[in-house]
């Protein structure tokens, strides 16, 4: 029986049983379709580690995208703020000699001055711009992939309605280099592009909704049944949902040595 097949009560219930812990998207096989930017961070970002002695990962969240890296520095550590994925990204990456460290996502890096000589994120929720030029060694540089604006905001705007310009713009860009050079970082690189979603039925809506918490902040089915019923059936009338998610990539190397 396929997806488009069962009934609408037994989509969002099983997307509801499923777990939302780490930044494991294997669940959306066959249920929803994503583009990937061509710079391919996860290939990127393993270079950069490769030939770097201490690294920082902020918000790793399970710590799958780290550990994917075939090599990892002397001196690894990552910060997390959920409980859940502290514990997934605890187990998948101390073997490898990573060190996991729970904190808030708008805490200060629990780290020394100038300790680290390569820094990443990948889609942090938060971008403390003087607290990263802080912990990097001059000439160390900071490597990131993040949501850019209005990211799938034809699914956020379906719930919420119409969003003002300051939502829609809140993670340009250009904001996001405007505070690095503040920081005292140099850009080396910046770049966006926009990218097709399909969600191909009402359960992985359900789900991403529920893993990607930011999108409609506190979002559950009991409240958005009433928006989740039409959307459904538009689903199986009309085909797949599209939406389209903005990322960019942004690397800065701190002024110095």
């Amino acid at each position: 029986m396929t997806a488009t097949s069962r009934s609408f009560e037994d989509l969002v219930a099983e997307a509801e049983a499923a777990s939302v812990d780490g930044w494991d998207f294997s669940w959306f096989e066959g249920r929803a379709t994503e583009e990937r930017p061509s710079w391919r961070y996860a290939r990127a970002m393993a270079e950069r580690l490769a030939r770097a002695s201490a690294a920082l990962d902020i918000q790793t969240g399970g710590g799958e995208v780290l550990a994917s890296a075939p090599r990892l520095p002397p001196l690894t550590a990552t910060t997390e703020g959920w409980p859940p994925n502290v514990a997934k990204a605890t187990a998948l990456l101390h073997p490898r000699g990573a060190v996991v460290v729970a904190s808030p996502e708008d805490a200060p890096l629990p780290f020394a001055d100038e300790a680290f000589d390569l820094v990443t994120s990948r889609h942090p929720v938060h971008t403390d711009w003087a607290e990263i030029a802080r912990v990097l060694r001059p000439g160390g540089t900071y490597f990131s992939q993040q949501v850019g604006p209005a990211s799938v905001f034809e699914l956020v705007e379906y719930f919420l309605g119409p969003q003002p310009e300051d939502v829609r713009n809140g993670r340009h860009p250009d904001r996001a280099r405007t505070a690095a050079e503040a920081a005292g970082l140099d850009i080396v690189d910046l770049r966006s592009e926009r990218l097709r979603i399909e969600f191909y039925d009402i359960g992985a809506v359900v789900h991403f909704l529920r893993k990607v918490i930011w999108m409609v902040p506190g979002f559950t089915v009991d409240q958005y049944g009433p928006q989740l019923r039409p959307l459904h059936e538009q689903i199986e009338a009309q085909g797949p949902f599209v939406a389209h998610s903005t990322r960019f990539l942004i690397e800065a190397r701190k002024q110095g040595a």
